[in-house]
């Protein structure tokens, strides 16, 4: 769609709003935009926009959305709600931000989606990539807003996006040249209602793949190695228990890479400076996003080994009073704080809880395997939680109204020698603006120490 003249309505003013509606004017399109919340400051939106542009809050009036041409959905803003479902009825194409920066920007795309372990393989590939090419950008949920960059592209380029489920529900030409869809675990369900909607939605990102792409799938997850089998980009699987005929895996201590000709030794897992079996997972699917989009092993391997672990995954903040603490603050539902426990090889005292998005959290429970000595609880799931503990035997449960009584608890219990986790297997919505401030905080915290 040529965008100039085009009235197109920017529906949220977060960080993806923003950067959409700049990238519209840019374009030489006349942006809209609007909010449901009524209290935002419709100024410090103009200026932040940086052109005069119209603002509406908390009612788009109806000659405005009959006089639209576009609309452009923030992740955040779900598409069955009513207004959403007007601008369909209307005809209306709906796009979000990802499909926005990719019909204005150039060059190629990789892109990474998966319940868990993107933000992980997105900045370790964007690195492997940045390392090798001379034009790269890493965008999306990592951070930075896919349309605040594309003006900038090139057809030279490479796009290194993180792609999440609220952002590929609204795509409709978006194309990358390799995908990875790392795994697909119970999140979100507050948003997409069923696993059933949730699994479509991630597999979204294959749909306007063509045979000369390749899509990168997690072999071990039985519903990424079912879907693999019907789908018309080149599959490439990655297992961290079995040698694979052809594909990425893990081999004693050595990730090796076998195609149809043969079998390259990638690296030891001794020489990573990332923990956990789910980290050498997200190694492999890096690698091979890299070694099929035409990068050099030796590159790659380079690359790799000088890459550090992303803040609020894991992250190893200090030593006080011999208790190590550790920032997992990115563990926004039970499988990424499963992957958390299963990292530490201290005796641990597990700071969990906060937004409920409709997780279960028996597995979690069952993840512990004698490793957890205290659960301490915080937020909206704290007694949703503590039932599902106590249903499956564990009992060392200490209820804080804050994350600051909650670090104080565990700088009391723990013993030289124990492991500080923070790892909520909940969202961080209600007590905290996203799972970076919290992090940030808990850091700040552990520091007071």
């Amino acid at each position: 769609m040529d965008l100039k003249g085009k009235k197109v309505l920017v529906f949220g003013t977060g960080k993806s709003g923003i950067g959409a509606a700049q990238l519209l004017v840019k374009a030489g399109a006349l942006p809209v935009v609007f909010d449901g919340k009524a209290d935002i400051d419709k100024e410090e939106i103009v200026h932040k926009i940086g052109a005069d542009t119209q603002v509406y809050a908390g009612d788009l009036p109806e000659e405005v959305q009959k006089d639209l041409d576009l609309v452009v959905l923030s992740p955040g803003v779900p598409t069955d709600i009513p207004l959403v479902k007007n601008f369909y009825a209307q005809g209306l194409p709906v796009w979000g931000e990802v499909e926005l920066a990719y019909q204005t920007g150039k060059g190629q795309v990789l892109a990474i989606t998966g319940t868990n372990g993107k933000t992980t393989t997105t900045a370790l590939l964007g690195k492997i990539m940045a390392d090798a090419r001379p034009s790269v950008f890493v965008v999306g949920n990592i951070g930075t807003p896919y349309t605040s960059k594309a003006p900038e592209m090139k057809e030279e380029s490479i796009t290194v996006a993180e792609i999440s489920s609220f952002q590929l529900e609204t795509i409709q030409d978006f194309a990358p040249h390799v995908s990875a869809i790392l795994n697909i675990t119970e999140d979100h369900l507050n948003r997409h209602h069923t696993m059933e909607e949730y699994i479509r939605v991630k597999e979204l990102i294959t749909k306007n793949q063509g045979p000369a792409d390749v899509c990168v799938l997690n072999y071990e997850d039985p519903v990424l190695r079912k879907f693999g089998e019907n789908i018309v980009p080149e599959v490439v699987y990655f297992s961290s228990v079995r040698k694979l005929p052809k594909g990425i895996y893990l081999d004693g201590d050595m990730i090796t890479l076998r195609t149809d000709k043969e079998e390259i030794p990638v690296v030891k897992t001794g020489d990573l400076k990332l923990l956990g079996q789910h980290n050498f997972e997200n190694v492999m699917a890096a690698v091979a996003m890299a070694w099929y989009d035409g990068v050099d092993m030796e590159s790659i391997r380079k690359s790799v080994c000088e890459f550090t672990a992303v803040p609020h995954r894991i992250e190893y903040v200090t030593e006080k009073n011999g208790v190590a603490y550790y920032n997992d603050s990115k563990g926004t539902n039970p499988d990424a704080a499963i992957r958390g426990i299963r990292a530490m090889n201290r005796p641990t005292l597990l700071i969990g809880g906060g937004y409920d998005k409709g997780s279960t959290y028996d597995e979690w429970i069952q993840a512990f395997d004698g490793k957890v000595k205290y659960l301490v609880l915080i937020g909206q799931t704290k007694e949703k939680i503590k039932e599902a503990a106590q249903k499956n035997g564990f009992h060392q449960i200490i209820l804080c109204e804050d994350l600051k009584e909650a670090v104080q608890v565990c700088a009391q219990k723990a013993e030289p020698g124990d492991a500080v986790l923070l790892s909520p297997a909940c969202a961080s919505w209600g007590q905290f603006d996203n799972y970076e401030q919290r992090g940030d905080i808990f850091k700040e915290l552990v520091s007071y120490l």
